[in-house]
């Protein structure tokens, strides 16, 4: 168990990175509070979107 979570480990810091980044894009953008908010729960799930979109444009 110890060994797969340091194999996995660079990959939850390179999802917290990028969880990061896009609280920070989607807050700066957001136009009011709650556009706020929807902006942390949309960066909360991104790569999901990020997933489907990738998807769809192979043709899968």
């Amino acid at each position: 168990m110890k060994e797969s979570m340091q194999r996995n480990g660079p990959n939850g810091a390179v999802y917290g990175l990028g969880f990061i980044g896009a609280v920070i894009y989607y807050i700066s953008n957001a136009t009011g509070f709650w556009m706020g908010v929807v902006g942390f729960l949309k960066a909360m799930v991104w790569p999901g979107f990020l997933v489907y979109e990738a998807l769809k444009a192979l043709g899968a």
